[in-house]
């Protein structure tokens, strides 16, 4: 395999804008090739070099095009992947990977059998935040931790012209939002034994699940996932309690305001948090009680496409398993039954 990685990125929206190119066009293992915009052209505005193709065809059948990034609605995810992957090109699948099981599991095994890279773009773990909550917990800095909260609120009261407010795209905030918490939870505890689940409709209007509550049964720690469109004042991102003490912590990551403001990741002082962001952690280590401000670890959305390159040319272990994500699809499936019966499910 070459070592320069060219790509075709299906889609030019906020995730291709902000979350993609960004990435692709700074690192110099990727060359992005073709991006897909169906009648505009202003990718093009920051990435002159890119072809501008109008058709998923256009991407499938160039020979050089390596990886293909599926960056498109949630419920077409499944089939551009297949079709990507039947094609003969590593691929790319944003959260969440896919709307049922079925359909993960004949990606998984389709990538298998063609020998290509099948991943998911699960970009919250390289958030500071969870990667400086990931090192107390293995440093034990809380002692036994006994509880972890986690957050990922919104406030937007109305409702958008959008296909994620369309309940026939099957998608809801649970997917969207909560995908990622989920996935972080799977990444610090693994699999729960069980989940119980409050989701609901709170806008006025609402024809999407727009809240959650889960509990993800733990034999020895308490975990809560929370999302909702209706916070106008924030909560802790994250709230961890050990047989030590505590650590909480306000704000979000500042990759994606960075990026949405048009700055580049190549960019001095890419992912740092200001001090005054820091999480607050109350504590009691070998002995001595402390309490004050933890430095929060630099974000580094970067690394997921670092990995991928080394996956791809030196078959290195991909750092986001699909198998993973289809883990927590099928977390979300379960969290749906429990809402509806209002009762434990057991995974």
């Amino acid at each position: 395999m070459k070592e320069v990685i060219h790509v075709g990125l299906f889609s030019y929206g906020m995730s291709g804008r902000v979350f993609h190119a960004p990435f692709l066009h700074t690192n110099p293992k990727f060359s992005i090739k073709k991006i897909l915009q169906r009648s505009a052209s202003d990718a093009r505005l920051r990435y002159p070099y890119v072809e501008i193709a109008r058709t998923p065809e256009e991407l499938y059948g160039d020979p050089e095009i390596d990886l293909i990034v599926v960056n498109t609605p949630d419920h077409t995810h499944f089939e551009l992947a297949r079709d990507a992957l039947k094609a003969g090109k590593h691929v790319v699948v944003e959260k969440p990977f896919v709307l049922s099981m079925e359909e993960g599991e004949e990606l998984i095994e389709l990538a298998d059998r063609k020998g290509k890279k099948l991943t998911v773009f699960q970009n919250r773990r390289w958030e500071g935040d969870f990667l400086t909550v990931q090192k107390i917990i293995e440093q034990h800095l809380l002692g036994r931790l006994v509880e972890y909260e986690a957050h990922f609120d919104r406030f937007r009261n109305y409702i958008r012209d959008s296909w994620k407010e369309n309940p026939a795209c099957g998608t809801s905030t649970l997917y969207n939002l909560g995908s990622h918490l989920i996935d972080q939870a799977l990444v610090l505890f693994g699999m729960p034994e069980g989940v119980f689940a409050d989701i609901r409709k709170q806008r006025t209007n609402a024809l999407v699940d727009d809240a959650f509550d889960l509990l993800l049964i733990y034999p020895d720690v308490k975990v809560v996932l929370k999302g909702s469109y209706l916070v106008r004042e924030p909560g802790p991102r994250f709230k961890l309690n050990g047989t030590e003490g505590s650590y909480v912590k306000y704000g979000t990551d500042p990759q994606e305001g960075a990026l949405q403001a048009g700055h580049l990741p190549d960019e001095t002082g890419w992912g740092r948090e200001p001090e005054e962001n820091w999480g607050l952690i109350n504590t009691t280590l070998k002995g001595i009680h402390f309490r004050g401000k933890v430095e929060t670890f630099p974000g580094s959305y970067q690394e997921f496409y670092n990995n991928l390159h080394e996956a791809i040319v030196s078959n290195k272990e991909l750092a986001v398993k699909p198998a993973e994500s289809l883990n927590g699809i099928r977390i979300i499936h379960d969290a749906y039954k429990s809402s509806n019966i209002k009762a434990v499910v057991k995974l």
